[in-house]
């Protein structure tokens, strides 16, 4: 199998390869990891390489079914999300789903479907897809995206095979970034590949200068510098921009960058021990994000660890 456009991850690649050199690929995936960690990548890979219809190691990437795939346009791929942004996806919409997995497909021999936050859904619509990941038809696919797998129920955990998505190494990050920006001074991109902590994407927001990736980073350094300094009232207001209706993924990627910031504060601070309950309180957080949690009380958590408890021990 061909999954070179997946940056770093040898010991997934190599897991993939022997379950199709064995057995062949299973009907029924979980992809977990944080955004921009490649999970999507590796989505449209294996549904392309399970549709191919080219010669040689698959995906082709040339044949018409994988064009179509890579592209989205191939009949027989769906991706099912939640109604509405930040939502997860419903016990309706997976009876839906289960009513369309047993008509059988349009052009390939199999029909895929990607589920984004499989692991935000209510036990009701997981429920409902166990029983698709056990009875479905042969011929029926299902990788489920999560950003942490431990959101999914245990039942459906053991009638799917894992992936687990592993940070890029910092020389096999800062040379893809060398590739793929070459018009970037290298400590710009050195920079970038220090601060994504394995996660590619990020690295690469930061360096398209995207309006998410730059106002992330903007927020995690102003909260740094609140956490560092200010009273508890300037930190109440500099959070309340965590309330802003951002989603799951979005509050974790903020908090994964605030860390990053409190820690290189850390070494040169005059204030080291207030920086080192931030960063034990951040971790605490991003426990909590990955559990639904809005940015509102998140704000207010971040205030209360860093003022009610002030005098609690480390």
């Amino acid at each position: 199998m061909d999954l070179s456009a997946l940056v770093g991850n040898d010991k997934l690649k190599e897991q993939l390869f022997q379950r199709e050199q064995g057995r062949g690929l299973s009907h029924a995936y979980i992809i977990s990891g944080p955004a921009g960690s490649g999970r999507h990548t590796l989505a449209w890979r294996l549904a392309a390489a399970l549709l191919c219809t080219g010669e040689g190691e698959s995906p082709c990437g040339r044949c018409a079914a994988c064009t179509k795939v890579l592209k989205n346009l191939h009949p027989d791929v769906s991706v099912i999300s939640g109604p509405g942004e930040g939502k997860p996806v419903t016990v309706d919409q997976v009876r839906a789903l289960r009513a369309d997995a047993y008509i059988r497909p349009n052009e390939g021999g199999r029909k895929i479907y990607l589920l984004e936050g499989a692991d935000q859904m209510n036990p009701s619509a997981q429920n409902a897809m166990l029983k698709l990941l056990e009875e479905g038809p042969s011929y029926g696919v299902f990788l489920l995206l999560a950003g942490n797998s431990g959101g999914l129920l245990q039942t459906v955990r053991s009638r799917c095979e894992e992936l687990v998505m592993s940070p890029v190494p910092l020389k096999v990050c800062e040379a893809w970034l060398k590739e793929h920006f070459p018009d970037r001074p290298g400590v710009e991109l050195r920079r970038a590949a220090l601060d994504c902590q394995g996660i590619l994407g990020r690295a690469v927001d930061e360096l398209r200068h995207g309006e998410g990736g730059e106002g992330k980073k903007a927020l995690a350094k102003k909260l740094a510098g609140a956490l560092e300094n200010a009273g508890e009232l300037e930190l109440l207001e500099t959070a309340v921009a965590l309330d802003a209706k951002r989603g799951r993924e979005e509050l974790s990627a903020i908090l994964d960058a605030l860390e990053s910031e409190l820690g290189s504060r850390v070494v040169r601070s005059g204030n080291r021990r207030r920086l080192l309950r931030a960063v034990e309180l951040i971790r605490q957080l991003r426990g909590a994000a990955q559990l639904n949690v809005s940015g509102g009380q998140l704000s207010g958590w971040l205030c209360a660890g860093m003022f009610i408890r002030e005098d609690a021990p480390l």
